[in-house]
C-alpha cells in the first residue's frame, strides 16, 4: 500500500462518517480516527509490522501511541533556530543517516550540503528513498536518530544557509 492508497483511505473514512476504522495486512497495521461531525480532525496511525522468524515467537502487538503537542512552547532555543531552514520528511518511515550498515554517514553536523545532495535514506515499506537536500548551507543539528521512525512532515536536519 502506498501513500496515495493510504491518503484515500483516510479521505473515504472521514467522508462515511466512521469514527474508528482499522486495517491489518501482513506487514503493516493502519488504524483512522476520526472526530465529531463538527470538528474537522483526523488521526492516523501507521505501523509496519515487524517480520516474525517463527510462529511461536510472536508478541503482542502494540498500536503506536499518538504525538500530540497541546501549545507550543516560547523558548529561547526555538528563536535561535527561527534563522535556520528545516529539512523535513517528505514520506513516513525509517530514518538511516548511512547507505549501509559498513558506509560512512552521508552528512554530518558541520557538513557543508549543496542542492540535490544526498542527506538520508528512508525506508517505507522495503524501497529506501534517498532524501535530497533543496537548499544549500551547513548542517546545524540532527534531529533524528539513524534507525529511528519518522513520519510525514517530520524535521529531519536544521541547516544554516548563510
Amino acid at each position: 500500500m502506498d501513500i496515495r492508497e493510504i491518503q484515500n483511505l483516510i479521505k473515504f473514512v472521514a467522508k462515511s462518517g466512521a469514527t474508528e476504522v482499522k486495517l491489518e495486512m501482513d506487514d503493516f497495521k493502519i488504524t483512522i480516527k476520526t472526530t465529531a461531525e463538527g470538528t474537522e480532525s483526523t488521526t492516523t496511525y501507521v505501523q509496519q509490522m515487524p517480520m516474525q522468524a517463527a510462529p511461536q515467537m510472536a508478541a503482542p502487538q502494540i498500536a503506536a501511541a499518538p504525538v500530540v503537542a497541546d501549545a507550543p512552547a516560547a523558548t529561547p532555543a526555538a528563536d535561535d533556530n527561527a534563522k535556520y531552514i528545516t529539512v523535513k520528511s517528505p514520506i513516513i518511515g525509517t530514518f538511516y543517516r548511512k547507505p549501509a550498515p559498513d558506509k560512512p554517514m552521508f552528512v554530518e553536523v558541520g557538513s557543508t550540503i549543496g542542492k540535490g545532495d544526498v542527506l538520508c535514506v528512508i525506508e517505507a515499506m522495503k524501497l529506501f528513498n534517498e532524501i535530497e537536500s533543496e537548499v544549500s548551507g551547513k548542517i546545524v543539528k540532527v534531529l533524528v536518530d539513524d534507525s529511528s521512525p519518522v513520519e510525514f512532515d517530520q524535521p529531519l536536519f536544521l541547516v544554516d544557509p548563510s
